[in-house]
């Protein structure tokens, strides 16, 4: 049985990397799957590759630090198809560099994307799930936000700010029946990572209990869970996906 037939489910971020794999694996699940990302051109690509495959899928620009194309694209959306019942909260950078060298506009950047971003998605959406009594919001935070790592002073404050924000939005929609979760990836297998070498692939993963990074589709599994009625009573919470590299 597919889990979300006929449900809308946004995901920011999501034109390439793991964004993408979170977006196909709810088109697998049967939703209408909205792709959203800076680059026309890259939705456009991402979006005809998941209806090639036959899913119901779409396309819509969305900056997520500019808050009022947010909330008239969210209006798009909602007027499209009458609905929104997901919003995966996934758009991010890094511009990573010690304290002592960072520059102002490298930590504003990358905490305006990702957690100013988290935030205007968050607001916005939550005036039409608010108002269907129903939804389920999913933040994509991170393991260097509890632990925090050399280089990441900007990335660690914003996820260690998601985390944060997840756990007030929670407490703020109860009420209305929408919950709000963060996801905690570790070392996941991307683009990024791919162009490691082996022997730093291999460090790595002997630190992770379970001996190896995690693929794309865990994270997006763990999306899959936490938006389906199997997790209906799981809120404020915070997953992390990291082979058990941290334990709490």
């Amino acid at each position: 049985m597919k889990r979300f037939v006929d449900r809308v489910v946004v995901v920011t971020g999501s034109a390439r990397g793991i964004g993408f794999t979170i977006a196909e694996r709810f088109a697998q699940e049967g939703a209408i799957t909205i792709i959203s990302d800076i680059s026309e051109e890259a939705v456009a690509e991402a979006a005809k590759k998941l209806q090639d495959q036959g899913y119901k899928a779409d396309g819509f620009v969305i900056n997520v630090t500019d808050s009022s194309q947010v909330e008239a694209t969210f209006k798009e959306i909602v007027s499209k198809y009458q609905r929104i019942d997901v919003l995966v909260n996934n758009a991010g950078i890094t511009k990573d560099t010690l304290i002592m060298r960072m520059k102002e506009s490298d930590w504003d950047a990358v905490i305006n994307v990702n957690l100013k971003g988290t935030f205007n998605c968050t607001q916005k959406i939550s005036r039409h799930m608010l108002n269907q009594r129903s939804g389920s919001i999913i933040n994509i935070a991170s393991v260097i936000g509890i632990m925090g790592n050399v280089g990441q002073s900007n990335y660690a404050a914003s996820k260690a700010g998601i985390i944060g924000l997840t756990k007030s939005t929670a407490k703020e929609f109860a009420s209305r029946n929408i919950r709000a979760n963060a996801i905690a990836p570790g070392f996941i297998e991307t683009e990024m990572t791919a162009q490691l070498s082996p022997e730093v692939v291999e460090n790595y993963a002997k630190a992770i209990p379970l001996q190896k990074m995690g693929k794309p589709v865990d994270v997006a599994n763990a999306c899959i869970f936490l938006a389906s009625d199997e997790a209906q009573y799981i809120t404020g919470q915070t997953i992390q996906v990291d082979g058990g590299l941290i334990m709490s």
